[in-house]
């Protein structure tokens, strides 16, 4: 066990954290607003995050491999109770895990275990900026976890990925001296301008 693993796993359990705390905070009156996220709105945002990044983190975290196509388990009105308890069973397998043991990576490299936290980071942290925004929570996110998501992904999301049928939009310029949860989301294709229809 490495300073650098407790350092991710320490950040991966802030993520989850501000998560939670924004999860909690959706009403239910709220599930059918937009969102920045694309077409999805806050009701669709919560199946997946809850539902879906949640099991599947926890399986990568096993050193497993997830079925992203698999649809998001079941998600009822209590989501904030599901998603603390999902939340446990992800930080609980990674607490027990052999963060050091070799694993496939991206492009099949083998890499660290715990390698495999800094993309639930970044999910994490990209999502609950949007939940926070759709739900007029504010956009506030943890400045460390944030620069840490934002540096992940700059590494990692190349102009391959991007475009209409892809899973992440163009990026928004945003200058560099913007708050670092302003230079994420535009880095993640969200416009940190957006405002809820109701808002503009």
């Amino acid at each position: 066990m490495t300073i650098v693993s407790e350092d991710t796993l320490m950040l991966l359990e802030r993520a989850v954290l501000q998560t939670g705390r924004i999860v909690s905070g959706v009403e239910s009156g709220q599930t059918s607003l937009p969102t920045p996220c694309g077409n999805w709105d806050v009701g669709r945002l919560l199946q997946h995050v809850v539902g879906q990044d949640l099991h599947n983190f926890t399986v990568a975290a096993r050193g497993e491999t997830p079925d992203w196509a698999e649809p998001p388990q079941a998600l009822g009105n209590a989501w904030s109770v599901d998603y603390q308890e999902r939340a446990q069973r992800l930080l609980s397998t990674w607490r027990e895990a052999d963060r050091d043991a070799e694993v496939a990576g991206p492009g099949g490299r083998l890499a660290p275990l715990i390698d495999r936290a800094d993309q639930q980071i970044t999910e994490l942290s990209v999502h609950a900026w949007d939940l926070a925004r759709a739900t007029g929570q504010g956009s506030h996110l943890d400045p460390e976890v944030a620069a840490y998501a934002l540096a992940w992904g700059q590494r990692m999301l190349q102009p391959a990925f991007r475009g209409a049928d892809k899973a992440f939009g163009p990026e928004v310029s945003v200058p560099d001296g913007a708050p670092v949860q302003d230079r994420l989301a535009g880095w993640f294709g969200r416009d940190p301008a957006w405002q809820p229809p109701a808002a503009r």
